[in-house]
């Protein structure tokens, strides 16, 4: 179920966006036939296509087969398909399975099959269950609708609730919507939009600027993201922008671009911390805030080195206000700082609390201490004294239930 302190969360998600409808359906591929297995957005027209994937070396037949199609088309496409359950990854006959899949979706639909985004997620090393999902697709397309939370929760795996948001925004006088839909609950430690995040949008926008706006965007929403330091084979974040707003294509730069930008992010963040929220077995949204940074790139390597310690997590989950274990992350986590000057800070809905300064600790309340880090979402600010560079990630505590769940996934 969605967590109390959902706010932003507009309706429809993608369906929000004029031109497009999704669908979601029970296949066959997951044994409890109360979970859908199988998830289709489709755009009324041909769109601008972009999309940023896992950095593991190790990919899935489908993400290696979009990769082609996008490289085809020129960044063109009409449809995301998505199955769970199984990652179709380290399998045999991946790759004819995942072109089935997408030309039975083709058939079915009246469009080519280069224009598809394809996709899995689930298990990995078991043969796709491809004769369910071709059996299945006629459904899938008979029930596509504006209905956003079949598709939702048909891409999720471990998730405890479908992450769904929508925003508008004015471009060039016309109004522009985007939304998107994400999964990702373990196996969260993105290098390029690790998880699975599915975006669509009524902007005019060229295939090259959309690239630039969601590889951008994923850099400060998805890449600083961490549940459990293991990056997937399957993960993806891919966007369509049917250009249905009617606002001047934005096809460089300026005004426009930013504002597209801006709610772009604002989507990808706010999913971005959905993930985080719903880690596998988390109890709290951590979020750790670097300031005074040498550059962007090492605030962000920092904060994403506190967020990922197990140490940290494993802290943040028995509300123990240990800070040596942030000190201890900032240390090996390869970015050059003043260890001397380090001021560290707990926050959340209670109150806050400042527990070392100057990189020496301070006396401190330890029940106001425990009542902080006892909260939902709790902050890890992070003060150094070596530029004017800020950034932020996002994770989870590290509970007991984490190793139940991933000690009998496959079960």
């Amino acid at each position: 179920m969605k967590p109390e302190s959902w706010s932003g969360l507009a309706k429809g998600g993608i369906t929000a966006v004029p031109g497009f409808k999704v669908s979601g359906i029970h296949c066959g591929i997951r044994k409890n036939r109360d979970k859908r297995d199988l998830a289709l957005i489709f755009a009324e027209k041909t769109c601008s296509a972009a999309a940023v994937v896992t950095t593991n070396i190790v990919k899935s037949a489908p993400l290696i087969l979009t990769m082609e199609n996008l490289a085809k088309t020129g960044g063109k496409a009409r449809a995301i398909l998505c199955n769970s359950g199984n990652a179709n990854a380290c399998a045999a006959g991946g790759k004819e399975a995942a072109k089935k899949m997408i030309d039975t979706a083709a058939a079915e639909l009246g469009i080519n099959p280069d224009e598809i985004i394809v996709n899995s997620t689930g298990v990995i090393g078991f043969p796709l269950p491809i004769n369910e999902i071709v059996a299945g697709t006629p459904e899938l397309v008979k029930k596509l609708s504006s209905d956003n939370i079949p598709a939702a929760e048909a891409i999720m795996t471990t998730d405890t609730f479908a992450k769904s948001y929508a925003t508008k925004c004015e471009i060039g006088g016309k109004t522009v919507t985007i939304g998107g839909i994400a999964k990702g609950s373990g196996m969260i430690n993105p290098n390029m939009a690790t998880m699975l995040a599915f975006l669509a949008t009524d902007c005019a926008i060229s295939p090259e600027m959309l690239q630039k706006a969601l590889r951008e965007s994923a850099k400060i929403s998805y890449n600083q993201v961490s549940v459990d330091g293991d990056t997937s084979t399957n993960d993806m974040c891919a966007i369509l922008a049917s250009g249905g707003a009617n606002n001047a294509e934005i096809t460089s730069e300026g005004a426009d671009y930013d504002a597209f930008f801006k709610a772009l992010n604002f989507i990808n963040l706010s999913l971005a911390k959905d993930i985080a929220r719903d880690g596998e077995g988390a109890t709290k949204l951590l979020t750790c805030r670097i300031n005074g940074a040498s550059s962007f790139e090492a605030a962000a390597q920092l904060s994403k080195s506190v967020i990922s310690s197990s140490l940290v997590k494993s802290a943040m989950f028995g509300a123990d206000a240990n800070w040596g274990r942030e000190m201890c992350a900032l240390g090996y986590s390869g970015v050059s700082f003043d260890p001397a000057r380090v001021d560290i800070r707990f926050s959340s809905h209670v109150g806050e609390i400042d527990v070392c300064k100057q990189s020496v600790g301070l006396p401190f309340d330890e029940d106001l201490a425990t009542a902080i880090l006892s909260e939902k979402e709790i902050t890890i600010d992070i003060a150094l004294a070596d530029g004017n560079f800020s950034a932020e990630a996002y994770g989870c505590d590290l509970t007991y239930d984490y190793v139940r769940i991933n000690g009998d996934y496959r079960t």
